[in-house]
């Protein structure tokens, strides 16, 4: 979805993400494609999507933190978390919806200002107790069943971005996000 198409999202949807101040993820699946690697020597690697990435930083950028809560033990997620600076990185948690309350607690924050995105069933309990509970196009269909929003893009491909792109735009912020970017440098 293009931020062209955004005005066509349901008003109810555009309100609750509005409210958003904290966007947590799941990361195999949604920040991943959702495939395991592994090296002859047994080494895990991942794939991040750098598009995921810079959304993730203009939106903290904009006054939304950022969480990533996993069931999965992940150096490459904790290093991944470090380089983009995501200082809530909940891992080996398969309750996600636990964690999301727990996280919240801590933030002093009410369910209604975060918004979720997952893709599976373990998913499913942060999806529904979120204000904005989304998910990505390569989703489980009972996620996407129950889901406020779904991406057009796959995890580990760009969804997040275009969840990042989402919240900006309907709080009113994808522009000045956008606009050091477009803008022409001195010289050009």
């Amino acid at each position: 979805m293009t931020p062209v198409e955004f005005h066509t999202l349901s008003d109810e949807l555009l309100a609750k993400l509005r409210k958003v101040k904290l966007l947590a993820l799941d990361v195999d699946g949604v920040l991943t494609d959702g495939r395991l690697y592994f090296s002859a020597q047994g080494d895990e690697l991942k794939a991040f999507n750098i598009l995921d990435g810079l959304g993730l930083k203009l939106l903290r950028d904009h006054g939304v933190d950022v969480a990533l809560i996993t069931g999965r033990n992940s150096p490459l997620t904790a290093r991944r978390a470090a380089d983009l600076k995501i200082t809530h990185l909940y891992q080996g948690r398969e309750d996600k919806r636990t964690a999301l309350l727990e996280l919240l607690g801590q933030l002093r924050m009410k369910a209604e200002h975060a918004a979720y995105v997952g893709d599976d069933l373990p998913d499913l309990g942060a999806i529904l107790l979120a204000g904005a509970g989304m998910t990505v196009a390569n989703g489980h269909w009972a996620v996407k069943q129950k889901a406020q929003y779904c991406t057009t893009q796959t995890g580990g491909y760009g969804a997040v971005r275009e969840i990042c792109d989402l919240i900006l735009y309907a709080q009113g912020h994808l522009e000045a996000a956008l606009k050091p970017y477009r803008d022409e440098s001195p010289g050009d």
